[in-house]
């Protein structure tokens, strides 16, 4: 089944962490890629040292893409992206996860850092090796869509960076 967790608001790597942690209280093994998370630490990085070796965990970006202080070439942004499908298409084919985990790769789309096309081709690939295969990141391509068997968009209604408030370790990250 395919799963996609998007929209503008707050939880969509949240929500497939919830995921993965239900599935590996039911025996499930799990792999996550984080596609453009990257060199800062987050709450989950720590946590999911505690569910070894049934859930793993991959930062394979190098960070957000052109705001908040990134000065990286845009190549090396795209270099990552490609990694880290390339690493994708390893976990789905290794036979040892139930469930595959993209975080942000819709981002990485939206993003241009992969085409969608390259990502349909692998959402076809990773169904027939998988049980399951989780896609969050805002902006989903309507392609994602179409093809997945749930979809949660998340909405923005309140947040506190709306009002100067950064965001708080252990909640946000």
């Amino acid at each position: 089944m395919l799963y996609i967790f998007t929209g503008d608001g707050k939880g969509k790597t949240t929500a497939a962490l919830g995921q993965a942690m239900r599935a590996v209280g039911e025996g499930k093994r799990v792999s996550m890629v984080q596609f453009i998370k990257g060199p800062w630490k987050s709450g989950e990085d720590e946590s999911a040292k505690l569910l070894l070796p049934d859930f793993k965990l991959v930062k394979m970006g190098k960070g957000f893409v052109g705001i908040m202080g990134d000065n990286l070439p845009r190549e090396e942004h795209v270099r990552a992206a490609e990694e880290a499908l390339d690493y994708a298409r390893k976990e789905a084919e290794s036979g040892n996860w139930d469930i595959l985990i993209l975080d942000e790769i819709n981002n990485a789309v939206s993003l241009n850092l992969i085409p969608r096309e390259k990502v349909l081709e692998f959402i076809d690939f990773a169904e027939k090796k998988l049980e399951h295969l989780i896609l969050t990141g805002r902006d989903a391509p309507p392609e994602f869509v179409a093809k997945a068997d749930l979809v949660t968009e998340m909405r923005d209604i309140k947040h506190p960076y709306q009002k100067g408030i950064k965001g708080k370790r252990g909640l946000e990250y």
